[in-house]
C-alpha cells in the first residue's frame, strides 16, 4: 500500500468557526476503476485509459461567500457572481488568513503547495483505482497554467509519491482550459511508442493564486467561475485489471490553431501577478473553429456527429454551455455531465474537462461501441478535441460498431 505523504497535507488548516462551510480537513478526491483484461485492445496500437481520479481543495464556498471574499459590493458584480450556473467552488485558501492585497510571493506559495498536494491526491486515488503503486508508472506527465515551478511539477511529484528514478517526466505548460487534451495525447504517444507501459497524465490548477481584482469585465467574471482541482488519468495498451467489460480507448485526436486571435484568451502579468484575459469576441470565435476541431476528428472515420453519444464539453461558463447547446445542437441530457461539474465545482480550467469525463465513467452508462468526445477551447486561439469509443476486451472499432449496430436492431 502506499499513501499521500505528510509533504502533500494541507499547510492551512480552518478554524472551529469555518465549520459551518468548510469540507473535513482532508481532499476530497473520487475515481474509477474502467479496466479488462490483461492483454491490449484490439491492436497494439489501441490506448486504453485504465482508470481516472479527481481531487479538490477540503475548503468549498458558495457564490455568495466568494463573493464576499473578493470585496465586491456592485449589484451587477454580484448579479454575475449569482447567476453563474455555479452552487459552489473550491479554494486552496484559509479565509481566514485571505486578504485581498495578497503578494505575488504568497500566490506562488499558495500554488506550489496547492497544486502538488491535489495532484499527490489525484495520483494516488487513479492508481489505486488501477491496482497499481507509483512504481508501477512508467512515464509521468503534468499540465498546468496558472504558477511555475522550477523544478517542475511533474519532478517534484515523482520524487513525492515517490516513483521510480528512470520515470520519464514532462510538463505542458500554458494551454489553459485545453490542457486536457494536449496532455492526453501526449501520454497516448508515450503509450502507443511503448506497448504495455503506463503513462500517467495529470491536470492541476490553482487559480485562487491567479486571481486579479478590478472590476473590468473580463477579470469579474473570472473571479465568479474559476476554481482550483486537478484530474489524473492512466493510459496504456494493456491493462492489470481481471474484469472484461467495455473500456474506454482513445481513438484520435485533432487540433485547430487560429494564430490571428491569440490575445483573446489567455493571461497577462500586471505587477507581478496573473491577470486573466476573456476577450468577448470568444463568444463568436468558438462556433465556427468548433466545426472545423469536429470536421477534422469525425470525417475522416465516416462518423457524424450524431453518432456521438457522449458530449464531454469543458464547461467555460453557463453562456459557453448555452451556446454549446445551440450551435452543435445538443440537447440538456447531452450536457448535463458537463453543466453538473460546472454546478458543483467551477471552471478549475485544464482539468474540468476530465472531472467530465469521470462523471461519464462514473455513470455507468456507456455501452459497447459508444462514442465520445472530449472538446476543450483554449488560448492560442485554439480548439482541442479527442474522439474515444468504449470496446469489449480484444475488440476493434469496426467489431463495436457491428455489435452496436446488432444490438439497435
Amino acid at each position: 500500500m502506499f499513501r499521500v505523504p505528510q509533504t502533500c497535507a494541507p499547510v492551512n488548516r480552518p478554524g472551529p468557526a469555518l465549520a459551518s462551510f468548510c469540507l473535513p480537513l482532508l481532499s476530497f478526491s473520487a475515481s474509477i476503476l474502467v479496466g479488462v483484461k490483461t492483454r491490449a485492445m484490439g491492436s497494439a496500437q489501441n490506448v486504453v485509459l485504465l482508470s481516472c481520479a479527481t481531487s479538490v481543495p477540503p475548503r468549498r464556498f458558495t457564490q455568495q461567500q466568494a463573493l464576499e471574499l473578493a470585496g465586491y459590493t456592485s449589484p451587477r458584480i454580484r448579479e454575475i457572481f449569482l447567476n453563474s450556473g455555479i452552487d459552489g467552488r473550491h479554494f486552496w485558501l484559509d479565509p481566514e488568513n485571505f486578504t485581498s492585497n495578497e503578494t505575488p510571493d504568497e500566490l506562488h506559495r499558495r500554488y506550489r503547495e496547492g497544486a502538488l498536494h491535489l495532484a499527490c491526491q489525484a495520483a494516488t486515488d487513479c492508481l489505486r483505482a488501477a491496482g497499481l503503486q507509483p512504481a508501477d508508472v512508467d512515464c509521468l506527465f503534468v499540465a498546468s497554467c496558472t504558477g511555475y515551478l522550477c523544478p517542475d511539477l511533474s519532478t517534484r511529484l515523482a520524487g513525492h509519491l515517490p516513483m521510480r528514478s528512470d520515470v520519464q517526466r514532462g510538463a505542458l505548460l500554458g494551454h489553459g482550459c485545453a490542457g486536457a487534451l494536449p496532455l492526453l495525447q501526449r501520454a497516448a504517444d508515450f503509450a502507443r511508442a511503448h506497448p504495455g507501459r503506463r503513462a500517467l497524465a495529470i491536470a492541476v490548477e490553482i487559480c485562487s493564486a491567479a486571481y486579479y481584482l478590478d472590476n473590468t469585465l473580463e477579470t469579474v467574471i473570472g473571479n465568479a467561475i474559476c476554481a482550483d482541482g486537478a484530474a489524473a488519468v492512466l493510459l496504456s495498451t494493456t491493462s492489470s485489471s481481471t474484469e472484461s467489460r467495455a473500456t474506454p480507448v482513445l481513438l484520435d485526436f485533432y487540433s485547430v490553431l487560429d494564430p490571428a486571435h491569440q490575445d483573446k484568451v489567455g493571461f497577462e502579468q500586471r505587477e507581478g501577478k496573473l491577470r486573466i484575459i476573456l476577450a468577448a469576441e470568444i463568444r463568436h470565435l468558438a462556433g465556427p473553429i468548433v466545426d472545423r476541431c469536429l470536421d477534422g476528428l469525425l470525417t475522416p472515420r465516416g462518423l457524424r456527429r450524431d453518432q456521438i453519444r457522449f458530449w464531454i464539453l469543458h464547461p467555460g461558463g453557463r453562456k459557453v454551455l448555452d451556446a454549446a447547446a445551440r450551435y452543435l445542437g445538443l440537447t440538456d441530457d447531452q450536457l448535463v455531465f458537463s453543466r453538473r461539474v460546472l454546478r458543483d465545482f467551477g471552471n478549475m480550467s485544464s482539468p474540468t474537462v476530465l472531472f467530465v469525463l469521470h462523471e461519464v465513467l462514473r455513470s455507468g452508462q456507456p455501452r459497447p461501441g459508444d462514442y465520445g468526445v472530449l472538446l476543450a477551447l483554449g488560448p492560442g486561439f485554439v480548439a482541442e478535441a479527442a474522439l474515444l469509443q468504449w470496446q469489449l476486451p480484444g475488440q476493434s472499432e469496426a467489431a463495436s460498431l457491428f455489435s452496436q449496430g446488432v444490438q439497435g436492431q
